[in-house]
């Protein structure tokens, strides 16, 4: 499939490119040339193979959600840019207050 160079401007408007004359020759071949090999691809007979989500085995991430002891109110603020009587200071949100 050969994309013609109006093809390419218009491809290149839609994804917001300014490109010179020389620029649309080139991606004018590129781009047919990558349709070309989905052409090829697309004469495939996959019928027999299944659909797939994904070539890889599903793994969980994720470490083991374990109960563990809990922070103390110092650990938990120990860190915080701000803090007052082992609580959070924040900026206020309505208002000046």
């Amino acid at each position: 499939m050969e994309l013609s160079y109006e093809e390419v401007r218009k491809i290149a408007e839609l994804a917001k490119l300014d490109l010179t004359d020389e620029e649309v020759r080139l991606y004018a071949g590129q781009l047919s040339h990558v349709l070309g090999y989905f052409t090829r691809l697309q004469e495939l007979d996959t019928s027999h193979i299944p659909p797939t989500a994904s070539v890889l085995p599903l793994t969980n991430v994720l470490r083991p959600d374990a109960a563990a002891a809990p922070l103390t109110p110092e650990q938990v603020v120990a860190n915080a840019p701000d803090a007052h009587d082992n609580q959070f200071r924040v900026n206020a949100v309505f208002g000046d207050e």
